[in-house]
């Protein structure tokens, strides 16, 4: 007969406040005294949408021992373009940003190392149709060659860092193993006779490392010198991806072989066994270029969905927590929809002033509050005007240089009323970046095109610092605080160009930052309440000729630029406001459909990360 303490389980706790959500309380329950509820603690598993990929691809090398916030890719091939991929993206758990290109463009590389020391080893060249024994080193901003590979081959797998890697498998049909110290090449231990493996995925370190993925469901062990045979995967994974450490590892994507359709699974792998996870990849591809820090945090970015590449992004998160991806939304419509209006503001107390509708009249001088909800119209601004710019609050706005005569007025709004204030601007301006508040503002990038700008203390205008690139009256990228902003991107001409620059102003002077934009852009709007170090550019235009309008969205951290979730349409001459984790836009132009002032809005909010306990019912 069972013992009673056997069969009668562990005692509910009774505590006055949740414990601290560690991996150590999974699985646990308690009653909450204080509020009176029984809870649970659960592990949470899954796949969601990330910032995509600068350039689609599919095929091409990423670092093995890089951590989720610090990832990278090079490589690959866009059958868009009919061409192998050169280029090099960084991710930093939020967004990618563009690194140096390869000396060689090249799919089917094998990749292994971190952000700053990675290794591109042989590929496929589509120039010539061959396999290449190229190998480039990454110092984490520019590729330099490294010691070729004895034999050409691609589609390898490959694992640990620049002075401790290896490459395994690889086509056509091959067993050998290459390890690699950083200057020389030197055989390693054969794969099991009869397991030769092509577009296998490889993890962990030159001497703890995993093989899965590939021809067959088999995977292998390597301990520096030895392949053994492990567990095998409960789904093809072929031209799938395999991340993190070799006992605790997750393979995932592919395609079916034989067979057809691409693989959504994910595979976790604890040293002995592959367990399916409940976490599936919204999109099923193969090729995906994919990194990982151990089995229980990864991305996914790129790949062929048969039929077509994506840039999509994916990560795998694994946890105790509540993590919600960063993601566009759609917000209230305004009541007058409108391109080309002032902006200012937060995220729950934004502004929109005047703007073109999209027909007759050219211009309004309409004022509309957004409260996080929804839109409500207010004072109107002295005049009709459209290509106007605007800073401030929303209860203390400025807007400046319109487009209907005169060019040179300033306005002031007090949550109710505009009022028109003696200080003129000292030229005659419109579509300029304003930046900082009412009574501390900038005028900069404003047409017609030059290099100046003008500071506003709140009744005068005074010439500011001169910028190192000419910007003309394009709604250029900027935001902050008059002794601390960014200005960026824009449209230049003569020649009709868009640059892609970054300057930041200290209050006397602007300086290149030498910080490249993801995607140059024009007639874009930003997050107004944004600081120097941190901002979003958000859609716009990326062509000098035309007004064709983009849904890219691109992050700033002060020191590098790196895509966002994309806008749900695509849009230009919009207005925006809020800041780099809560923001908005609404209207704009949708070039080449219209042009048509829009009325739609949509809401940013940032990856968020929330500590929580499950809670079960109580008696």
């Amino acid at each position: 007969m069972a013992d009673y303490n056997e069969i009668k389980g562990q005692k509910v706790q009774y505590l006055s406040s949740d414990p601290t959500l560690t991996s150590a309380n999974e699985g646990q329950v308690w009653y909450n005294t204080t509020t009176g509820t029984l809870k649970g603690l659960v592990q949470l598993q899954a796949w969601s949408s990330s910032a995509p990929i600068s350039t689609q691809r599919y095929n091409g090398g990423a670092g093995t021992s890089t951590p989720m916030t610090a990832g990278i890719i090079f490589g690959g091939y866009d059958p868009a373009a009919g061409d192998d991929v050169a280029a090099t993206e960084e991710y930093n758990g939020s967004g990618w940003s563009n690194g140096g290109n390869l000396s060689l463009g090249r799919n089917a590389n094998a990749g292994f190392g971190t952000q700053t020391s990675a290794v591109s080893a042989g590929g496929y060249d589509n120039g010539p149709n061959s396999d290449v024994t190229n190998v480039e080193e990454y110092d984490g901003s520019a590729w330099t060659a490294g010691t070729a590979l004895p034999t050409a081959r691609r589609a390898a797998g490959a694992f640990g860092t620049l002075t401790a890697g290896a490459i395994a498998g690889g086509a056509t049909n091959l067993d050998t193993t290459l390890e690699y110290d950083g200057s020389a090449w030197t055989s390693g231990g054969n794969l099991p006779v009869g397991t030769d493996r092509t577009e296998g995925a490889g993890t962990g370190t030159q001497t703890a490392a995993l093989f899965a993925a590939g021809d067959t469901r088999q995977a292998f062990e390597y301990d520096g010198t030895t392949w053994t045979n492990s567990a095998t995967t409960s789904s093809d994974h072929d031209g799938g991806r395999d991340t993190g450490i070799q006992t605790s590892a997750l393979v995932f994507g592919g395609f079916l072989s034989p067979g057809s359709g691409q693989v959504t699974a994910t595979e976790k792998y604890d040293g002995t066994s592959f367990s399916t996870s409940p976490a599936t990849l919204a999109t099923g591809r193969y090729g995906i270029q994919g990194s990982g820090s151990t089995g229980t945090a990864a991305f996914a970015a790129g790949g062929d969905q048969n039929p077509g590449i994506t840039s999509l992004t994916e990560e795998y998160t694994q946890s105790i927590n509540t993590i919600t991806a960063g993601a566009w939304a759609s917000g209230g419509n305004m009541n007058t929809g409108r391109s080309t209006a002032g902006d200012c503001g937060t995220y729950l107390a934004g502004l929109v002033f005047g703007g073109n509708p999209g027909d007759a009249p050219y211009q309004v001088s309409l004022t509309e509050e957004y409260n996080g909800t929804s839109w409500s119209e207010s004072g109107d601004l002295a005049q009709d005007s459209a290509d106007v710019s605007g800073a401030g609050t929303q209860t203390a706005g400025l807007a400046f240089g319109f487009s209907s005569s005169p060019n040179t007025i300033t306005q002031h709004y007090d949550g109710t009323t505009w009022t028109t204030v003696p200080g003129s601007l000292p030229t005659a301006q419109n579509q300029a970046r304003g930046i900082g508040t009412q009574t501390a503002a900038i005028s900069v990038g404003y047409s017609p095109p030059g290099t100046g700008s003008f500071e506003y203390d709140g009744s005068t205008w005074t010439a500011g610092g001169t910028t190192n690139n000419s910007r003309s009256g394009q709604k250029p990228g900027g935001w902050g605080i008059q002794t601390a902003a960014v200005i960026a991107s824009g449209y230049s001409t003569p020649p009709a160009t868009i640059i892609s620059n970054t300057e930041t102003y200290d209050g006397t002077s602007w300086t290149e930052t030498g910080h490249s934009v993801v995607t140059a852009v024009k007639r874009t709007a930003v997050t107004t309440a944004g600081t120097s170090s941190d901002g979003m550019l958000n859609g716009g235009g990326d062509t000098a000729g035309t007004n064709d309008s983009i849904v890219t969205t691109q992050g700033y951290n002060g020191t590098s630029w790196f895509t966002q979730p994309s806008l749900a349409t695509p849009r230009l001459n919009l207005m925006g406001f809020g800041t780099s984790t809560n923001a908005v836009v609404a209207g704009g132009d949708t070039y080449p459909a219209g042009p048509v002032g829009r009325n739609v809005t949509e809401e940013f909010t940032g990856e968020v990360s929330t500590a929580t306990a499950s809670t079960l019912s109580s008696s």
